[in-house]
């Protein structure tokens, strides 16, 4: 449930439950859903309406602080903080979780302030609450709160819900990325257009990548060029995390690879090949082979921390 994590933009994943609950196409092929049934006979037992949390046990949750006691030793060799991402395997801001088990996170969190915890969820929507709930003074500056979307219409629901709640370090994870995002005229306070900030100029970080696991879909390079393009323009740091299990492609009568993009054989069209009909395609070639190189570089942008004060909500 804890580990030294591989994930490229993390230290640690910490579970204090497992469970949760499909709310959107970024779940269709959610991999912590089939973990579960692994695990569990073949059926996630944990996973949908109704389904109970199972909460993790009392040596899992003691490991942050263990972390934490090593916060020196990692500071001097990296120079920087350690990042928990929590949790991969749950959504903190489900509602069929228990207030308490919330709580008894809370103050793990303040308990382990040399850890800066990335809290990610599908449901920002209930974040501001439920983080009102755990941190009766406000969030902690350790508290890096991220929001999942996938697709503009999750961008246009849920990006201003993020932003409307204070946090040292606001983020998405766009992944998988399932279609292009755009935000252009998109302002942080459509209440007030003439303030004119973007909402991309308030958010600290973006996180984006395509699908890994059996049931993958493909993602279009283009829509990660156009994300990484926006953020540059407003100084935003972007981390391009995997294309996933397809690789981008030219297509044609033969699918070729891109220049700077993961090399392969070009091939004719079968089922491990998409054709996005734009004269761009996707070959399947596992993760592994497909890489993390955008246009030939690895993007690995990071927030500058600052830890002074918390950023603050827009109306």
């Amino acid at each position: 449930m804890s580990q030294d994590s591989k994930i490229e933009w993390t230290d640690h994943t910490f579970n204090p439950w497992e469970g949760c609950q499909r709310v959107g196409p970024g779940c269709d092929h959610c991999y912590a859903e089939t973990r579960n049934a692994r695990y569990s006979g073949g059926q996630a037992i944990n996973w949908g309406p109704g389904a109970p949390r199972r909460r993790t046990s009392v040596s899992n949750w003691n490991l942050p602080r263990r972390w934490n006691a090593q916060a020196e030793a990692f500071q001097a060799q990296h120079g920087r903080r350690q990042r928990v991402f929590c949790a991969s395997l749950a959504d903190v801001f489900d509602n069929a979780v228990s207030r308490e088990w919330r709580d008894d996170l809370a103050a793990l969190i303040l308990d382990t302030a040399d850890l800066d915890w990335l809290l990610l969820t599908k449901r920002i929507g209930n974040a501001g609450a439920m983080l009102g709930e755990m941190f009766l003074d406000g969030p902690p500056a350790n508290v890096w709160l991220g929001a999942t979307v996938v697709n503009q219409a999750e961008a246009d629901r849920d990006i201003l819900k993020l932003l409307r709640i204070p946090a040292s370090v606001r983020f998405l994870s766009m992944e998988p990325l399932l279609g292009p995002v755009s935000f252009e005229g998109f302002f942080a306070n459509p209440s007030n257009i003439a303030d004119g900030t973007n909402a991309l100029e308030e958010l600290d970080w973006v996180i984006a990548g395509g699908e890994s696991g059996p049931g993958a879909r493909p993602t279009h390079p283009n829509w990660h060029r156009e994300l990484r393009d926006q953020c540059e323009a407003v100084g935003t740091p972007f981390l391009f995390k995997q294309w996933g299990e397809f690789a981008p492609a030219l297509s044609g009568l033969y699918f070729h690879p891109l220049e700077g993009g993961p090399q392969f054989r070009p091939r004719v069209a079968d089922q491990t090949t998409h054709d996005f009909g734009d004269g761009y395609g996707a070959v399947r070639i596992g993760k592994k082979a497909a890489g993390r190189e955008l246009d030939g570089k690895t993007w690995d942008e990071f927030p500058v921390l600052q830890h002074t004060a918390l950023r603050k909500p827009h109306e």
